[in-house]
């Protein structure tokens, strides 16, 4: 049984009955529903190939659904023409396990990437990229190229990126997966941070151990589909809460 949150902000995201099969017959998502109010911090979990990182591609138009209706901030994201998805990606901020970081650049030129592809002009490049390389504690980094960080930092300089063209919506793969416990304790302080500004967080992770002592909201997805939505869970659903629901 599907216990879903009771929110009364209106969705910033909402998956209506989303199905995804590839070319070679596997379904990745069977009839998947969920809403995300705005200002929302979720966390999805599942074993390895249950359906998540499809969900993340789903979300930031990397894939199409089969079937079903993705709406994103009002924008419904299966009949969206290429042409628009620069204007629709500048409200969602992309955070990934392995950085993504362009190894030539400095951190100011990799977090200023985006608004230069943009068209923003130099003095508000300076000051957005100022902004956010602030936020994350790395205002005397800019000149640093990403050989020169820790993988802490490097994925410190990753969310000043996602964060430059103030999006309302976060969107995290095992962000992370490569950082020591200590590390990626850090990196969760930044996205509740962030969160606690008014951005919707979406982490796809299998760190049990931040997600069981955040007690965010968990919706856990086992083949293709999702077999828990708690308001506030742990990565496993515990006895205590299967009793009450039997």
């Amino acid at each position: 049984m599907v216990i879903a949150p009771d929110f009364d902000s209106r969705p910033i995201i909402s998956f209506q009955s989303v199905w995804k099969r590839y070319a070679n017959g596997t379904e990745a998502l069977k009839d998947v529903s969920l809403a995300v109010p705005e200002g929302d911090f979720i966390f999805l979990v599942g074993p390895s190939g249950a359906g998540k990182s499809t969900m993340v591609r789903l979300l930031i138009r990397e894939e199409k659904p089969t079937r079903g209706r993705i709406l994103v901030d009002g924008i419904n994201l299966g009949p969206l023409p290429r042409r628009k998805l620069p204007h629709f990606r500048r409200k969602v901020g992309l955070v990934f396990q392995d950085f993504k970081l362009l190894p030539r650049l400095t951190v100011y030129e990799n977090v200023a990437f985006a608004l230069r592809v943009l068209g923003e002009s130099r003095d508000a490049i300076e000051r957005l990229v100022g902004d956010a390389l602030e936020t994350v504690g790395l205002a005397n980094k800019g000149a640093k190229y990403p050989r020169e960080l820790s993988g802490g930092e490097q994925q410190r300089v990753a969310i000043a990126r996602a964060l430059v063209p103030g999006p309302r919506l976060i969107v995290a793969d095992e962000p992370t997966g490569n950082l020591d416990p200590a590390t990626a304790w850090e990196i969760m302080q930044l996205f509740l941070r962030i969160n606690a500004s008014g951005s919707t967080v979406v982490m796809a992770t299998h760190n049990r151990e931040i997600v069981d002592l955040l007690r965010r909201r968990v919706v856990a997805i086992e083949d293709g589909r999702i077999v828990r939505d708690d308001r506030s869970g742990t990565y496993h659903e515990d006895l205590a809460t299967s009793a009450l629901r039997a």
